[in-house]
């Protein structure tokens, strides 16, 4: 039987960007400065940027400010992915913020020199830059700094200005989730109603929690990372554990998704999935020794986070990017984290691409929101537990590693409708395109033709478990792929900057 290995998936998706960011400085950029360089990057690519704020400030009343890059900026495409990086989340935590301001100006540098690879990435993704959800707490702990002669510490500025955790601040959904699945019964996504969370005395969210819950409810989300300092791992969902115990493997039902998200930053890092020292002076959480990516339970227990919230309350995946031991380095050594991620902030991006994608639209062409999209993994027999909804366009986007899936929709009203598709991930051609066509439950309907290539896709599927499909059919179907036109010049353009 054919194993996906991560090497196949992962590595061919790199682009290598240069080390130079040209009239951008890598330094510890305070408030202001950090508002002029967004500032910066608009006045230079006026025509694929927009600056916009989040719609509550921080305690102390700074501005959330976020940069949105793409080819039509302040509207949702229909059909076209949207992904977001938030930095800084602990104020205290900076190279996050600082390599997304410099990964914002090599887009618009990029972009403008025409480089067609980065024209492919912002012509078909929205994506929005979010460096300081605590600037309030940068502020803090760079005064801190400033007091120690230069020196930082380990928790001041880690909290905002009401000293809140705010990646402890997020409604628990995990905790609604859980009980469902003991009960078994009950939705398996998009929780809570948003005004409920603000209404419910348990949470005393924050100004920076409440902006960011508006901003993931308000938007289409498909992809995110959350950005971190302390330790050098991509962490996955769950965060919080199904026992309460501090420590325990808890997998989500996207494990495997989710750790092919992780192991895409990961393996691109130049460091990250390496055999490196660990961060903790015991040596007991060597990640370097586990590919550089960690379940998020079984290091430790986080509920009230912001990755779990976005899967459970949205139809975004997230992960948490830790980019390294030292929280508040020294501004000469920005440079080499800037290096060690620079290729990782872009091979993650350009998994917003993967899966399958499509529209929910009446027999008229009329786009119906709100449909449930349900997978089952023909290979393993098992329904992933977790739908995602179509958007009020009548798009849907359903991240998913290589396999054989049975998709199929449910809407209150309409007959379900069940597709079968064979994933074959390559982020330069999109996700896997999969339209469906619901008819009112009233009105007869004909699935024959779908029935047929369910059973075709089925019948591999079986194969493949059985072993009957040999590991050269697949690495044959494999090269066919790389025989494309994108392909061939993308790995062209590699060896290309390989050379330089």
């Amino acid at each position: 039987m054919f194993v996906y290995s991560r090497v196949l998936v992962v590595k061919p998706i790199l682009l290598i960007l240069p080390l130079i960011c040209y009239g951008f400085e890598l330094k510890h950029h305070n408030y202001g400065e950090m508002q002029a360089v967004i500032n910066d990057v608009h006045k230079k690519c006026p025509e694929i940027t927009r600056i916009y704020n989040l719609d509550h400030q921080s305690v102390q009343g700074r501005n959330l400010t976020v940069l949105e890059i793409t080819d039509n900026p302040g509207i949702h495409e229909p059909g076209q992915p949207e992904f977001k990086y938030v930095g800084n989340m602990h104020g205290n935590e900076v190279v996050g913020r600082e390599i997304l301001l410099a990964f914002m100006e090599e887009l618009c540098r990029r972009y403008k020199e025409e480089d067609d690879k980065i024209r492919y990435l912002i012509d078909n993704t929205r994506i929005h830059i979010l460096p300081s959800m605590n600037p309030d707490g940068w502020e803090m702990a760079n005064n801190k700094m400033q007091s120690n002669g230069g020196v930082s510490d380990w928790l001041s500025g880690r909290s905002n200005a009401n000293n809140i955790d705010l990646n402890r601040n997020f409604p628990n959904l995990n905790k609604i989730m859980y009980d469902h699945e003991a009960k078994g019964k009950g939705k398996n996504n998009h929780l809570q109603k948003v005004n409920l969370a603000m209404k419910d005395p348990n949470f005393n969210l924050q100004p920076e929690t409440i902006a960011v819950i508006h901003w993931i409810i308000q938007n289409p989300f498909v992809l995110s990372a959350n950005l971190h300092g302390g330790d050098l791992v991509a962490n996955y969902p769950y965060d919080a554990t199904r026992s309460g115990k501090p420590q325990e493997y808890t997998a989500s039902p996207d494990d495997a998704t989710f750790k092919s998200l992780a192991a895409s930053y990961a393996d691109a890092h130049t460091v990250m999935a390496t055999d490196h020292k660990p961060c903790d002076m015991s040596g007991d959480d060597n990640f370097g020794k586990q590919g550089g990516i960690t379940n998020g339970g079984a290091w430790y227990s986080v509920p009230g986070g912001m990755q779990d919230y976005n899967y459970l309350e949205s139809n975004c995946f997230e992960i948490t990017l830790e980019l390294g031991c030292d929280k508040f380095p020294p501004a000469s050594k920005l440079p080499d984290f800037w290096n060690q991620n620079k290729q990782a902030l872009l091979n993650f991006l350009l998994q917003v691409h993967t899966g399958i994608k499509g529209f929910t639209k009446s027999t008229s062409g009329k786009s119906i929101k709100e449909v449930e999209i349900k997978v089952t993994n023909l290979t393993s027999g098992e329904y992933i537990e977790h739908d995602v909804l179509s958007d009020d366009d009548g798009d849907y986007y359903r991240l998913l590693t290589d396999g054989y899936y049975q998709v199929t929709t449910n809407k209150t009203g309409y007959h379900p409708v069940t597709k079968c598709v064979v994933v074959s991930n390559n982020p330069f051609q999109g996700a896997q395109r999969l339209d469906f066509t619901l008819i009112p439950s009233h009105k007869k309907v004909d699935r024959s033709a779908d029935e047929t290539n369910c059973e075709e896709i089925k019948s591999r599927a079986e194969q493949a478990i059985n072993g009957d499909e040999t590991d050269e059919e697949m690495m044959a179907e494999l090269k066919e792929q790389l025989k494309t036109k994108d392909w061939r010049s993308f790995m062209q353009y590699l060896y290309d900057y390989q050379q330089k």
